[in-house]
Protein backbone atom coordinates (compact mmCIF):
# COMPACT_ATOMS: atom_id res chain seq x y z
CA UNK A 1 0.00 0.00 0.00
CA UNK A 2 1.19 3.50 -0.84
CA UNK A 3 2.21 5.53 2.22
CA UNK A 4 1.95 9.33 2.06
CA UNK A 5 2.85 11.36 5.14
CA UNK A 6 1.21 14.80 5.09
CA UNK A 7 1.11 15.53 8.83
CA UNK A 8 4.40 17.41 9.23
CA UNK A 9 2.82 20.00 11.53
CA UNK A 10 2.40 17.17 14.06
CA UNK A 11 5.97 15.95 13.68
CA UNK A 12 8.55 15.64 10.93
CA UNK A 13 10.77 12.80 9.70
CA UNK A 14 14.27 13.01 11.16
CA UNK A 15 17.03 14.02 8.74
CA UNK A 16 19.62 11.36 8.06
CA UNK A 17 22.38 13.74 9.16
CA UNK A 18 20.61 14.17 12.49
CA UNK A 19 20.46 10.44 13.08
CA UNK A 20 24.16 10.13 12.24
CA UNK A 21 25.16 12.93 14.60
CA UNK A 22 23.06 11.48 17.43
CA UNK A 23 24.49 8.00 16.93
CA UNK A 24 28.01 9.38 17.16
CA UNK A 25 27.09 11.32 20.30
CA UNK A 26 25.58 8.25 21.96
CA UNK A 27 28.59 6.09 21.13
CA UNK A 28 31.48 8.49 21.56
CA UNK A 29 30.46 11.22 23.99
CA UNK A 30 28.52 9.58 26.81
CA UNK A 31 30.03 11.55 29.70
CA UNK A 32 27.87 13.53 32.10
CA UNK A 33 28.24 17.20 31.04
CA UNK A 34 28.50 18.18 34.71
CA UNK A 35 31.52 15.93 35.32
CA UNK A 36 34.91 17.63 35.51
CA UNK A 37 36.88 14.88 33.75
CA UNK A 38 37.60 14.73 30.02
CA UNK A 39 34.47 12.71 29.19
CA UNK A 40 32.24 15.26 30.89
CA UNK A 41 34.11 18.25 29.48
CA UNK A 42 33.68 16.92 25.94
CA UNK A 43 29.90 16.72 26.36
CA UNK A 44 29.76 20.14 28.01
CA UNK A 45 31.76 21.67 25.17
CA UNK A 46 29.37 20.18 22.62
CA UNK A 47 26.35 21.60 24.43
CA UNK A 48 27.84 25.09 24.56
CA UNK A 49 28.77 24.90 20.87
CA UNK A 50 25.15 24.02 20.09
CA UNK A 51 23.91 26.92 22.20
CA UNK A 52 26.25 29.37 20.48
CA UNK A 53 25.30 28.15 17.01
CA UNK A 54 21.58 28.51 17.66
CA UNK A 55 22.05 31.94 19.22
CA UNK A 56 24.13 33.14 16.28
CA UNK A 57 21.46 32.08 13.77
CA UNK A 58 18.76 33.90 15.73
CA UNK A 59 21.02 36.92 16.37
CA UNK A 60 20.66 36.34 20.10
CA UNK A 61 23.18 35.79 22.90
CA UNK A 62 24.15 32.25 23.96
CA UNK A 63 22.96 32.85 27.52
CA UNK A 64 19.48 33.58 26.19
CA UNK A 65 19.04 30.01 24.86
CA UNK A 66 17.78 27.48 27.44
CA UNK A 67 17.43 23.83 26.40
CA UNK A 68 14.14 22.21 27.45
CA UNK A 69 12.27 18.99 26.73
CA UNK A 70 10.26 20.79 24.04
CA UNK A 71 7.76 23.53 23.37
CA UNK A 72 5.25 22.59 26.06
CA UNK A 73 7.80 22.78 28.86
CA UNK A 74 9.18 26.04 27.47
CA UNK A 75 5.71 27.63 27.29
CA UNK A 76 4.89 26.50 30.82
CA UNK A 77 8.22 27.73 32.16
CA UNK A 78 7.94 31.19 30.64
CA UNK A 79 4.34 31.88 31.64
CA UNK A 80 4.73 30.48 35.15
CA UNK A 81 8.00 32.26 35.86
CA UNK A 82 6.70 35.55 34.48
CA UNK A 83 3.81 35.43 36.95
CA UNK A 84 5.91 34.21 39.85
CA UNK A 85 9.08 36.24 39.32
CA UNK A 86 7.98 39.35 37.44
CA UNK A 87 4.67 39.86 39.23
CA UNK A 88 2.62 39.59 36.05
CA UNK A 89 -0.99 40.17 37.10
CA UNK A 90 -2.67 40.10 33.68
CA UNK A 91 -2.21 37.50 30.95
CA UNK A 92 -3.41 38.50 27.47
CA UNK A 93 -3.87 35.87 24.78
CA UNK A 94 -6.47 34.44 22.35
CA UNK A 95 -8.65 31.36 22.49
CA UNK A 96 -6.86 29.73 19.55
CA UNK A 97 -3.42 29.37 21.10
CA UNK A 98 -1.83 25.97 21.66
CA UNK A 99 -3.11 24.24 24.79
CA UNK A 100 0.39 24.46 26.26
CA UNK A 101 -0.36 28.18 26.61
CA UNK A 102 -4.12 28.09 27.20
CA UNK A 103 -4.10 25.44 29.90
CA UNK A 104 -1.11 27.02 31.62
CA UNK A 105 -2.85 30.40 31.65
CA UNK A 106 -6.01 28.84 33.10
CA UNK A 107 -3.95 27.11 35.79
CA UNK A 108 -2.27 30.39 36.70
CA UNK A 109 -5.67 32.00 37.20
CA UNK A 110 -6.50 29.29 39.74
CA UNK A 111 -3.09 29.24 41.42
CA UNK A 112 -2.14 32.93 41.49
CA UNK A 113 -5.41 34.76 40.87
CA UNK A 114 -4.10 36.50 37.76
CA UNK A 115 -6.50 38.16 35.35
CA UNK A 116 -6.88 36.42 31.98
CA UNK A 117 -8.01 38.43 28.96
CA UNK A 118 -8.79 36.96 25.53
CA UNK A 119 -8.33 39.21 22.51
CA UNK A 120 -11.18 38.92 19.98
CA UNK A 121 -10.48 37.49 16.54
CA UNK A 122 -11.58 38.49 13.08
CA UNK A 123 -13.34 36.01 10.78
CA UNK A 124 -10.00 34.65 9.57
CA UNK A 125 -8.67 33.98 13.06
CA UNK A 126 -6.38 37.01 13.42
CA UNK A 127 -6.19 38.83 16.76
CA UNK A 128 -7.67 42.32 16.74
CA UNK A 129 -4.67 44.60 17.37
CA UNK A 130 -6.90 47.55 18.29
CA UNK A 131 -8.47 45.38 20.99
CA UNK A 132 -5.00 44.29 22.09
CA UNK A 133 -3.94 47.90 22.54
CA UNK A 134 -7.13 48.61 24.46
CA UNK A 135 -6.38 45.69 26.79
CA UNK A 136 -2.80 46.86 27.28
CA UNK A 137 -3.93 50.40 28.08
CA UNK A 138 -6.86 49.37 30.30
CA UNK A 139 -5.00 49.51 33.63
CA UNK A 140 -1.55 49.71 35.19
CA UNK A 141 -1.17 46.03 36.09
CA UNK A 142 1.94 44.17 35.02
CA UNK A 143 1.06 42.32 31.80
CA UNK A 144 2.30 39.50 29.59
CA UNK A 145 1.01 38.98 26.05
CA UNK A 146 1.22 35.45 24.62
CA UNK A 147 0.40 35.11 20.91
CA UNK A 148 1.72 32.38 18.62
CA UNK A 149 3.62 33.30 15.47
CA UNK A 150 2.19 30.53 13.27
CA UNK A 151 -1.09 28.95 14.29
CA UNK A 152 -0.54 25.21 14.28
CA UNK A 153 -3.98 24.42 12.85
CA UNK A 154 -4.83 27.18 10.37
CA UNK A 155 -1.34 28.52 9.64
CA UNK A 156 -2.08 32.23 10.15
CA UNK A 157 1.03 34.39 10.48
CA UNK A 158 1.14 36.94 13.30
CA UNK A 159 2.71 40.34 12.74
CA UNK A 160 5.33 39.98 15.49
CA UNK A 161 6.76 43.44 14.94
CA UNK A 162 3.41 45.20 15.40
CA UNK A 163 2.47 43.18 18.48
CA UNK A 164 5.94 43.63 19.94
CA UNK A 165 5.81 47.36 19.36
CA UNK A 166 2.50 47.58 21.23
CA UNK A 167 3.92 45.58 24.12
CA UNK A 168 6.95 47.87 24.32
CA UNK A 169 4.71 50.94 24.18
CA UNK A 170 2.79 49.76 27.26
CA UNK A 171 5.76 48.14 29.02
CA UNK A 172 4.30 44.62 28.73
CA UNK A 173 6.23 41.38 28.28
CA UNK A 174 5.74 39.55 24.98
CA UNK A 175 5.91 35.76 24.59
CA UNK A 176 5.34 33.97 21.30
CA UNK A 177 4.96 30.23 20.82
CA UNK A 178 7.12 29.77 17.71
CA UNK A 179 7.10 25.97 17.64
CA UNK A 180 5.64 25.97 14.11
CA UNK A 181 7.97 28.65 12.78
CA UNK A 182 11.46 28.18 14.26
CA UNK A 183 13.37 26.28 11.59
CA UNK A 184 11.02 27.49 8.85
CA UNK A 185 11.48 31.28 8.94
CA UNK A 186 14.52 33.54 9.39
CA UNK A 187 14.93 35.43 12.67
CA UNK A 188 16.73 38.50 13.93
CA UNK A 189 16.02 38.88 17.62
CA UNK A 190 17.94 42.13 17.79
CA UNK A 191 15.21 43.60 15.59
CA UNK A 192 12.07 41.72 16.64
CA UNK A 193 10.70 43.14 19.92
CA UNK A 194 9.88 39.84 21.63
CA UNK A 195 10.97 38.76 25.11
CA UNK A 196 10.38 35.01 24.95
CA UNK A 197 10.17 32.35 22.22
CA UNK A 198 9.78 28.57 22.27
CA UNK A 199 10.95 25.85 19.87
CA UNK A 200 10.76 22.05 19.46
CA UNK A 201 13.30 20.11 17.38
CA UNK A 202 10.83 17.54 16.06
CA UNK A 203 9.01 20.24 14.11
CA UNK A 204 12.09 20.80 11.90
CA UNK A 205 13.34 17.25 11.33
CA UNK A 206 15.04 16.78 14.68
CA UNK A 207 14.40 14.39 17.58
CA UNK A 208 11.43 14.49 19.94
CA UNK A 209 11.96 15.39 23.58
CA UNK A 210 14.24 18.38 23.02
CA UNK A 211 13.64 22.05 22.33
CA UNK A 212 14.60 25.42 23.71
CA UNK A 213 13.31 28.63 25.15
CA UNK A 214 14.64 32.02 24.18
CA UNK A 215 14.64 34.19 27.30
CA UNK A 216 15.81 37.71 26.66
CA UNK A 217 18.69 38.90 28.84
CA UNK A 218 17.75 40.56 32.13
CA UNK A 219 14.21 39.17 31.93
CA UNK A 220 14.13 38.62 35.68
CA UNK A 221 12.97 35.01 35.41
CA UNK A 222 14.26 32.42 37.88
CA UNK A 223 14.49 28.62 37.47
CA UNK A 224 11.27 26.62 37.43
CA UNK A 225 13.07 23.28 37.81
CA UNK A 226 15.66 23.29 40.60
CA UNK A 227 18.14 20.73 41.89
CA UNK A 228 21.29 21.42 39.90
CA UNK A 229 23.31 24.07 38.12
CA UNK A 230 22.68 22.86 34.56
CA UNK A 231 21.71 25.26 31.80
CA UNK A 232 23.71 28.00 33.46
CA UNK A 233 21.60 27.54 36.57
CA UNK A 234 18.29 28.07 34.81
CA UNK A 235 17.08 24.47 34.41
CA UNK A 236 18.25 21.64 36.63
CA UNK A 237 18.70 18.10 35.33
CA UNK A 238 21.40 16.22 33.43
CA UNK A 239 21.38 17.48 29.85
CA UNK A 240 20.51 14.91 27.14
CA UNK A 241 23.65 15.51 25.11
CA UNK A 242 22.64 13.28 22.19
CA UNK A 243 19.29 15.08 21.85
CA UNK A 244 20.95 18.49 21.98
CA UNK A 245 23.36 17.37 19.25
CA UNK A 246 20.35 16.23 17.21
CA UNK A 247 18.64 19.58 17.76
CA UNK A 248 21.78 21.42 16.74
CA UNK A 249 22.19 19.41 13.54
CA UNK A 250 18.53 19.73 12.57
CA UNK A 251 18.61 23.47 13.26
CA UNK A 252 21.78 23.98 11.21
CA UNK A 253 20.43 21.99 8.27
CA UNK A 254 17.09 23.79 8.40
CA UNK A 255 18.79 27.14 7.95
CA UNK A 256 21.45 25.89 5.55
CA UNK A 257 18.70 24.79 3.16
CA UNK A 258 16.02 27.27 4.21
CA UNK A 259 15.46 29.18 0.95
CA UNK A 260 15.56 26.14 -1.33
CA UNK A 261 13.29 24.07 0.89
CA UNK A 262 10.92 26.96 1.49
CA UNK A 263 10.54 27.44 -2.27
CA UNK A 264 10.00 23.71 -2.81
CA UNK A 265 7.48 23.25 0.01
CA UNK A 266 5.61 26.41 -1.08
CA UNK A 267 5.28 24.78 -4.49
CA UNK A 268 3.74 21.68 -2.91
CA UNK A 269 1.20 23.77 -1.02
CA UNK A 270 0.31 25.82 -4.11
CA UNK A 271 -0.13 22.64 -6.12
CA UNK A 272 -2.36 21.13 -3.43
CA UNK A 273 -4.57 24.24 -3.38
CA UNK A 274 -4.84 24.25 -7.17
CA UNK A 275 -5.66 20.54 -7.45
CA UNK A 276 -8.18 20.34 -4.62
CA UNK A 277 -9.98 23.44 -5.88
CA UNK A 278 -10.27 21.82 -9.30
CA UNK A 279 -11.60 18.45 -8.14
CA UNK A 280 -13.74 19.70 -5.23
CA UNK A 281 -15.25 23.06 -6.29
CA UNK A 282 -17.03 23.55 -2.96
CA UNK A 283 -13.85 23.30 -0.88
CA UNK A 284 -13.04 26.15 1.52
CA UNK A 285 -9.84 27.06 3.36
CA UNK A 286 -10.01 27.66 7.09
CA UNK A 287 -8.35 30.77 8.46
CA UNK A 288 -5.84 32.20 6.02
CA UNK A 289 -4.35 28.83 5.15
CA UNK A 290 -5.25 29.21 1.48
CA UNK A 291 -3.41 32.55 1.29
CA UNK A 292 0.22 32.00 0.32
CA UNK A 293 1.28 35.41 1.64
CA UNK A 294 -0.50 35.57 4.99
CA UNK A 295 -0.10 31.99 6.17
CA UNK A 296 2.79 29.61 6.60
CA UNK A 297 3.94 27.73 3.51
CA UNK A 298 3.99 24.44 5.45
CA UNK A 299 0.29 23.67 5.93
CA UNK A 300 -3.24 24.10 4.64
CA UNK A 301 -6.52 23.50 6.49
CA UNK A 302 -9.40 22.58 4.20
CA UNK A 303 -13.13 22.39 4.82
CA UNK A 304 -14.62 19.77 2.55
CA UNK A 305 -18.11 19.83 0.95
CA UNK A 306 -19.02 16.37 2.22
CA UNK A 307 -22.14 15.10 3.95
CA UNK A 308 -21.54 15.16 7.74
CA UNK A 309 -22.78 11.61 8.26
CA UNK A 310 -20.64 10.20 5.46
CA UNK A 311 -17.67 12.23 6.67
CA UNK A 312 -17.39 10.10 9.80
CA UNK A 313 -15.53 7.60 7.62
CA UNK A 314 -13.24 10.16 5.96
CA UNK A 315 -10.16 9.78 8.18
CA UNK A 316 -10.61 6.01 8.12
CA UNK A 317 -10.73 6.09 4.31
CA UNK A 318 -7.59 8.24 4.10
CA UNK A 319 -5.74 6.01 6.54
CA UNK A 320 -6.86 2.91 4.62
CA UNK A 321 -5.37 4.47 1.49
CA UNK A 322 -2.13 5.27 3.31
CA UNK A 323 -2.60 9.06 3.58
CA UNK A 324 -1.62 10.59 6.94
CA UNK A 325 -3.12 13.97 7.78
CA UNK A 326 -4.92 15.48 10.77
CA UNK A 327 -8.38 16.69 11.72
CA UNK A 328 -6.78 19.15 14.15
CA UNK A 329 -3.56 19.33 16.10
CA UNK A 330 -2.04 15.95 16.95
CA UNK A 331 -2.27 16.89 20.63
CA UNK A 332 -6.06 16.67 20.56
CA UNK A 333 -6.79 14.32 17.65
CA UNK A 334 -8.19 11.71 20.03
CA UNK A 335 -10.68 14.15 21.52
CA UNK A 336 -14.36 14.27 20.57
CA UNK A 337 -14.52 17.99 21.33
CA UNK A 338 -13.17 18.90 17.92
CA UNK A 339 -10.73 21.66 17.15
CA UNK A 340 -10.85 24.51 19.65
CA UNK A 341 -9.41 26.73 16.91
CA UNK A 342 -12.12 25.97 14.36
CA UNK A 343 -14.79 26.14 17.06
CA UNK A 344 -13.75 29.77 17.62
CA UNK A 345 -13.70 30.97 14.01
CA UNK A 346 -16.30 28.92 12.11
CA UNK A 347 -20.07 29.18 12.10
CA UNK A 348 -22.17 26.27 13.40
CA UNK A 349 -23.05 25.38 9.82
CA UNK A 350 -19.43 25.38 8.68
CA UNK A 351 -18.47 23.21 11.65
CA UNK A 352 -20.77 20.49 10.34
CA UNK A 353 -18.46 20.01 7.36
CA UNK A 354 -15.26 17.98 7.87
CA UNK A 355 -12.01 19.93 8.10
CA UNK A 356 -8.57 18.43 7.59
CA UNK A 357 -5.05 19.78 8.01
CA UNK A 358 -2.47 18.75 5.44
CA UNK A 359 1.11 19.77 6.18
CA UNK A 360 4.16 19.40 3.99
CA UNK A 361 7.94 19.02 4.11
CA UNK A 362 10.76 18.76 1.59
CA UNK A 363 10.48 14.98 1.84
CA UNK A 364 7.09 15.11 0.10
CA UNK A 365 6.61 15.05 -3.67
CA UNK A 366 4.10 16.44 -6.16
CA UNK A 367 3.06 12.86 -6.87
CA UNK A 368 2.18 12.37 -3.21
CA UNK A 369 0.13 15.56 -3.20
CA UNK A 370 -1.72 14.39 -6.31
CA UNK A 371 -2.37 11.01 -4.72
CA UNK A 372 -3.86 12.59 -1.59
CA UNK A 373 -6.17 14.78 -3.66
CA UNK A 374 -7.15 11.78 -5.79
CA UNK A 375 -8.09 9.86 -2.63
CA UNK A 376 -10.30 12.77 -1.51
CA UNK A 377 -11.93 12.89 -4.96
CA UNK A 378 -12.53 9.15 -4.81
CA UNK A 379 -14.19 9.53 -1.40
CA UNK A 380 -16.40 12.34 -2.72
CA UNK A 381 -17.60 10.16 -5.58
CA UNK A 382 -18.13 7.01 -3.53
Amino acid sequence: MKQVYLDNAATTPIREEVITSMHEALCECFGNPSSSHAFGRAAKTGIEQARKGIAAQLNAQPGEIIFTSGGTEADNMILRCAVRDRGVATLITTKIEHHAVLHTAEALVEEYGVSLKYIPLDADGNPDLAALEEALASDDSSKLVSLMHVNNEIGNLLDLESVGALCRKYNALFHSDTVQSIGHFPWDLEQIPVDFLTAAAHKFHGPKGIGFAYVRKNSGLKPLIVGGAQERGFRAGTEPYHNIVGLKTAFEKAYEHLEAERKYVSGLKSHFIKRITEVLPGVAFNGLSGDMERSTYTLVNVRLPFDPEKSQLLLFHLDLKGVACSKGSACQSGSDAGSHVLNEILSPEALKQPSLRFSFSHYNTLEEVDYAVDVLEEFAQS
